[in-house]
């Protein structure tokens, strides 16, 4: 058996083999499947959390999905995020022939085959986006969804070398490397806490012989931590937000209302076009944003209604509405949660798409809101400045 891309560590008595793969490497699966035949782990380890684990294990569970709920959950742009990244990892993936993940899916078919325990090591990837999403600010945010929706809709095949090459990166970490590189404090919950919390699963296994199959990106990082405690609980938790954002947010629309206000009463002239002002930068940029995603009539307008009075309320987001709206008047169908895993992999695809194409309604109408207020918000001030 070849002993490339595996590390035994031996950890107070227990036998620890880590198995460094690629994610859409078929070599990687073959390998899987060697180690642990011959092996017979007590447990095998995998990088997937309960979420990834039922996406593979149950494919019509997209046909379960309430779009609505969805919305009302706030939940769109999280599962845009993780439909446009899992699309990376299948375009690749078809590119060689092979199921994106295959290698997790032979480590459970192989667990189940030697009657070894199953243990789901990785961190809820929920968790991870909204430690990474809570971690940068709104520039931050567009700078993100500019380089994954570049990096997905490149028509750049990726050659033999460079898959290679991928077997010391996570498909995460491959990904947003560039911007990792812009945003260095996003090393720490992408790639350092999940080493840390993959580490303490793998200890935790049961047996004697464990077996973990890993992107080997975390491979190092795994080496270095498993013989420390970690707290899962704490890895786990979303941080509490930070109360200044909180404020900024109710504070600002307090302002332009103040200020708009106050002007109406001093000068209605200049209140009537403040107003005007507000609502056409509002309602255009949003607007705009459904009609990217090739919205109905009728979402585009209501993101156009909605977009300057939900900018005055933080719990509520233009994009909702739209949202809500579309998904009214052009229900997602069985045929588009059959064809999902399918439409990802291009442009077409995802706008075509009656799913994606509400996701994508969602988080572009709710971007383009969020432009309107500060342009909005400025010529509010500005016209302000030059009555008084």
């Amino acid at each position: 058996m070849s002993e490339e891309n595996i590390t035994r560590i031996d950890l107070d008595g227990k036998e620890v083999i880590l198995i460094g793969t690629a994610h859409i490497s078929k070599h990687s699966a073959e390998q899987v499947k060697e180690v642990i035949e011959s092996e017979r782990p007590d447990s095998v380890c995998i990088e997937l959390d309960k979420q990834r684990y039922q996406s593979i294990m149950d494919g019509d569970k997209w046909r379960e999905m309430d779009i609505f709920k969805v919305i009302k959950e706030k939940k769109a742009t999280l599962l845009l995020m993780n439909l446009v990244i899992s699309s990376f990892q299948k375009r690749m993936a078809k590119q060689f022939g092979i199921k994106p993940g295959q290698e997790m899916i032979q480590g459970i078919e192989s667990t189940n085959e030697i009657g070894a325990d199953l243990v789901l090591a990785d961190r809820n990837i929920q968790v991870t986006f909204s430690r990474i999403w809570n971690g940068i600010g709104l520039r931050g945010k567009w700078k993100l969804l500019m380089e994954i929706f570049y990096s997905i809709f490149s028509n750049e095949s990726i050659s033999e070398e460079e898959l290679e090459k991928l077997k010391s990166e996570d498909m995460l970490n491959a990904l947003l490397k560039e911007f990792t590189e812009s945003f260095p404090e996003l090393k720490i919950p992408l790639i350092d806490e999940r080493d840390q919390y993959l580490a303490q699963k793998i200890k935790e296994a049961p047996g004697n012989k464990i077996v973990a199959v890993l992107g080997a990106a975390h491979v190092p990082g795994i080496k270095e931590e498993i013989r420390k405690e970690h707290d899962l609980v704490k890895l786990s938790q979303i941080p509490a937000k930070s109360k200044v954002p909180k404020i900024i947010t109710w504070a600002i629309p307090l302002l332009i209302l103040v200020i708009i206000v106050f002007t109406f009463l001093a000068n209605p002239s200049a209140g009537l076009q403040q107003t005007i002002s507000w609502v056409l930068w509002h309602g255009t940029f949003s607007a705009i944003g459904a009609a990217i995603a090739f919205a109905h009539p009728l979402a585009i307008v209501t993101a156009f209604a909605a977009a300057p009075i939900t900018a005055l309320h933080p719990l509520l987001a233009a994009g909702w509405f739209a949202g809500i709206v579309q998904a009214y008047f052009r229900k997602p169908s069985v045929r588009d949660f059959e064809s999902l895993s399918q439409d990802v992999f291009s442009v077409k695809g995802f706008w075509g798409n009656r799913v994606t194409r509400i996701l994508l309604i969602v988080t572009l109408s709710n971007l383009g809101s969020a432009l309107g207020t500060f342009i909005g918000g400025a010529d509010v001030i500005r016209l302000f400045l030059e009555n008084f």
